[in-house]
């Protein structure tokens, strides 16, 4: 059985940087951000991480692992929102209390999805895939980011819809060199190409499951630790059940990202798999030919199931709100390269 916390109205949103924190270059947009929350009606509880930045982490693990479990365990807060993932923490997984988390929201994306597809595999919390604090600075939200909220505040039992979005950013706009002039700017993504969903066998697809996934570069290092163990957590929390993954590229070339969905099926993580959906990458390099279309053709074969590709999930934004742990029904249309994502909180 899955968790699901309900975020309040006027809760304490909690920010802190278990990955990275944020340059004093940039500190205005993280103000921004923080200011922005508030004017939505929540309190904010920021901690001393979200400022500091040295040697590719915020702070040393054990530093950022108990200011993470000391808002974990706050009933204060409704909401853990990082201001953004970065490269290190698969440093913290190993001091987090996974049993004293209470009943609450984890929020992020890249390397924060390693924080939360390790805690609702642990605990059976469901988290939330979708953008993160930095990302919420402007006065315009575009419709796919603000269903973050709407995800948010649905009650278990409950469902909402998302729609595929109508257009997406190839460049970010904020810059450390610009931070200041682009604190002031209305809308954050600079949304210039037409989305459209693909699938692998060129034809409508509808796909059903449990949702599990996040940036393939970092929730791999689960695969072999006891943060990892994906058979474990669908014999006792979603027996039965099929998954469907969601799965987003950073860095990797083709030749990488095959390797590790290699490894993934290998852990088992793709038993009882419903499907996969790749989200858009800015990365992808093809080797020797070898291109991204072509290991998502591999692996839909190798595991009978289908595969949808581009879609909103990601580092290049906007993207839906993804819940681990929430059962979703998928409706693609090839005709338009567009698709509806229900998600039931049962």
């Amino acid at each position: 059985m899955i968790r699901y916390p309900l975020l309040k109205e006027g809760a304490t949103v909690g920010v802190t940087a278990p990955s990275s924190g944020v340059e004093p270059s940039m500190h205005d947009l993280l103000k921004q951000a923080i200011r922005r929350m508030e004017k939505e009606g929540f309190a904010v509880s920021g901690g001393d991480t979200i400022w500091t930045q040295h040697k590719a982490k915020s702070a040393p693990a054990r530093l950022r692992a108990d200011e993470l479990n000391r808002m974990l365990k706050d009933d204060r807060i409704g909401l853990v929102l990082p201001p953004w993932g970065g490269e290190l923490l698969v440093e913290v997984l190993e001091y987090i209390d996974y049993e004293q988390i209470g009943e609450k929201w984890l929020l992020g994306y890249s390397d924060i999805s390693l924080l939360l597809l390790a805690v609702t595999l642990n605990t059976g919390l469901a988290t939330a895939h979708g953008t993160n604090l930095v990302d919420l600075r402007g006065s315009i939200d575009d419709e796919t980011t603000a269903k973050w909220r709407e995800a948010l505040t649905t009650p278990a039992g409950g469902s909402f819809e998302q729609r595929s979005s109508e257009r997406y950013q190839v460049e970010w706009k904020h810059r450390a060199e610009n931070a200041e002039q682009d604190s002031s700017d209305d809308s954050v993504f600079n949304l210039t190409e037409p989305t459209v969903w693909r699938s692998i066998s060129g034809s409508d697809v509808g796909l059903k499951g449990r949702l599990l996934g996040g940036c393939i570069d970092v929730i791999r290092h689960l695969i072999g630790t006891p943060y990892g163990d994906v058979r474990a957590f669908r014999e006792k929390h979603m027996p039965g059940e099929p998954v469907l993954w969601y799965l987003e590229n950073c860095e990797m070339n083709t030749a990488d990202l095959r390797r590790s969905l290699v490894q993934m099926k290998l852990a088992g993580w793709f038993e009882n798999c419903s499907g996969l959906m790749f989200g858009r990458s800015p990365a992808n390099t093809p080797v020797g030919g070898y291109t991204a279309e072509d290991v998502y053709r591999d692996l839909s074969e190798e595991l009978g199931v289908p595969v949808l590709y581009d879609i909103d999930c990601g580092h290049m934004p906007p993207q839906l709100t993804l819940i681990n742990g929430a059962m979703a029904q998928v409706e693609f249309s090839e005709e338009k390269g567009t698709a509806s994502v229900l998600q039931i909180f049962k």
